[in-house]
């Protein structure tokens, strides 16, 4: 699977690596991901997400079934 957010869609993204000697090199930097199930009341099940840390605070602000609804009206399965 993908380093990406499914809330955010955050992706990796480049840049360079700069040496004391500023010889640049190409390097990636990751989003923070983490892996949460999250229980769903209004469908009595789990669901797990990969999500950054930002898609979390989302999820907080939100709340968890809101997002879900936006997720699936984009088509993710899950």
């Amino acid at each position: 699977m993908a380093r990406v957010c499914q809330v955010t869609g955050k992706t990796p993204i480049t840049g360079h690596r700069v040496s004391h000697s500023n010889i640049k090199t190409k390097r990636r930097f990751l989003p923070n991901l983490l892996t949460k199930r999250f229980f769903l009341p209004e469908e009595d099940k789990w669901i797990t997400l990969k999500l950054s840390a930002e898609g979390l605070r989302t999820i907080n602000k939100n709340g968890l079934y809101s997002v879900v609804k936006e997720l699936r009206a984009k088509g993710v399965k899950l």
